[in-house]
């Protein structure tokens, strides 16, 4: 947190004088309080035209002070939130895949709207107050030690006992937000399903259903919000009484103080520099229990992963001149034993169909062997390099996916293709004619720029898995994963899909259902998932045979 706030010292330091200029109105109203007083004591004409001109001065100036401070703390509130949104967003897309798919899309929408709108909301009006209450409390405890010594030392031994008492409400405070915080994900994950899967509620009548699931998800969301306004609101009250207490021992201990007697002026000078020392200690503890409580959730959504710097920071670049070679490898994924023992090898430049019954692993050994999932047991080499030791961003550069869900962005049919990167157009072109996307694209008046719309709603599945097989060809990748590519076409733009697939440069790893006679067997060699294990089969042997 202090490396955030001191990003930009010059702003945090004009921020930090913004909140202090509160403490010099304080001081100025404290002082008039007790001239206007005075003036009653005094009781002449010329005392009174004083005390006026010193009121009105005391007015103007309180609001400059006021629109000035809140001039200077703005800019660098809006500077700090912006920074809080970049550093949760970056710690997302460094995430690993592995580390990513651990939860929910839905959390991590959660984190970048309701934990920064907490954070938002929770600590710049903390951070303001006790700025205020601290910089209050040590500059008119300063004035009252040299104005009534006694007053001083009596609030200073009152401020040790409060702190010991804030301080046992710290850690209760921390986990109440931790657990508002973690609610709010839950909610938002509940919300986004219903809404994804609305139409399959309302075909089989079980939205009742979920909206008494969504009510009880919201009662607990509330009653967890009410516990922390609860535990913060006793904090406060609590001081607040100690507050009253002290002022009302403090007012006793003036009126009838044996060692002389103040005047009406002084007597009220003392009382509001107590209470202005007084208060701002008592609130000033339970903001800092608030603080601490914005800075957990500052860490939560910001603070880079482990298993993340290490993803990113291997030891060897990605390089496949030969093969890769499978040995032992078993995994099992929540619990459930997926491979037991697999030993096979991929030529590079050879194209292999992994094939077997559904749920045997075909996708799951994709996603090994993509880098996705790390945590197998058993060897798998790149050229004799272990692959969890081969940098991600290397080994991403050169593979591309096509999978059966197709995800596309809502932008231009090329940004789609190129993925955003500085585009050659001519292989462009050449990717999307051999997606089969020629006629498609060349129906439309802008072309390669039409907008598509969010994730492809104006496009048929076939469109959409076209794109992303345009997008897989474009990047020229040394190694292809895909997974059922041709599963949203017609069997004519499936062959021709398939040809082309197999017509490329690249190692190719697909997952396909679909058997297109005298195209299929094209393929070098089929891998053959089943009860855990591998076995590996020339392709022409594998159909001719049968299967």
């Amino acid at each position: 947190m202090k490396e955030l706030l001191m990003e930009k010292k010059s702003r945090f330091v004009q921020y930090f004088i913004a909140c202090l200029f509160f403490i010099v109105s304080d001081v100025m109203q404290a002082f008039i309080f007790a001239r206007i007083f005075q003036t009653i004591e005094v009781a002449t004409n010329e005392y009174f035209n004083e005390t006026i001109w010193l009121s009105v001065g005391y007015i103007v100036i309180s609001a400059t002070l006021f629109l000035t401070s809140r001039m200077l703390r703005i800019a660098f509130m809006r500077d700090v939130l912006l920074s809080v949104r970049v550093r949760a967003f970056d710690k997302i897309l460094h995430m690993s895949l592995k580390e990513f798919n651990q939860k929910s899309r839905d959390v991590y929408i959660s984190n970048l709207t309701n934990d920064i709108n907490t954070f938002e909301n929770t600590f710049f009006m903390s951070l303001l107050n006790f700025i205020l209450r601290c910089g209050s409390y040590v500059v008119i405890l300063g004035i009252l030690m040299f104005v009534n010594w006694s007053v001083g030392l009596i609030i200073f031994a009152i401020s040790l006992i409060v702190l010991g008492i804030s301080k046992l409400y710290e850690n209760h405070t921390i986990k109440l937000q931790q657990e508002k915080s973690d609610e709010n994900e839950k909610f938002t994950v509940n919300v986004a399903n219903t809404f994804n899967g609305l139409e399959i509620l309302k075909l089989n009548n079980i939205e009742q259903m979920f909206l008494k699931r969504s009510k009880n998800q919201i009662a607990t969301l509330e009653k967890k919000k009410l516990k922390f306004n609860f535990f913060t609101a006793l904090q406060s009250h609590t001081n607040e009484a100690i507050g009253s207490i002290v002022m009302l021992g403090l007012i006793v201990y003036l009126m009838y103080s044996p060692n002389h007697a103040i005047s009406i002026g002084s007597f009220v000078l003392v009382i509001q520099l107590a209470g202005q020392a007084v208060f701002p200690l008592v609130r000033m503890l339970p903001l800092y229990n608030v603080l601490k409580s914005s800075v957990a959730i500052y860490h939560k959504i910001t603070d880079q992963d482990h298993d993340e710097e290490e993803t990113n920071n291997r030891a060897n670049p990605y390089h496949f001149e030969n093969q890769i070679t499978v040995r032992g490898l078993s995994f099992a994924y929540d619990q459930k034993q997926v491979f037991k023992y697999l030993n096979f090898t991929i030529e590079k430049g050879k194209k292999y169909l992994l094939n077997g019954p559904s749920g045997s692993g075909k996708t799951t050994l994709i996603k090994l062997l993509s880098m996705a999932y790390d945590d197998y047991e058993g060897q798998i080499d790149i050229d004799g390099v272990d692959l969890k030791t081969i940098q991600t961003q290397s080994f991403n550069k050169n593979v591309s996916f096509i999978y059966q869900d197709v995800f596309l962005f809502e932008a231009s049919i090329g940004d789609n293709i190129s993925l955003f990167k500085d585009t050659d157009y001519s292989q462009m072109k050449k990717a999307a004619e051999m997606a089969g996307l020629k006629d498609f694209i060349a129906s439309f008046d802008s072309g390669m720029d039409t907008l598509i719309a969010e994730n492809g709603k104006n496009l048929s599945g076939g469109e959409r898995q076209r794109i992303s097989i345009a997008r897989a060809l474009y990047k020229k990748a040394d190694i292809l994963f895909v997974d059922e590519a041709s599963s949203s076409l017609n069997d004519e733009l499936g062959r021709a899909i398939e040809a082309t697939i197999l017509g490329l440069d690249a190692t190719v790893i697909a997952i396909s259902h679909k058997y297109f006679e005298g195209l299929s067997e094209k393929y070098d060699y089929v891998l053959e998932l089943k009860d855990g294990y591998i076995n590996q089969y020339l392709a022409s042997d594998y159909f001719n045979g049968g299967e």
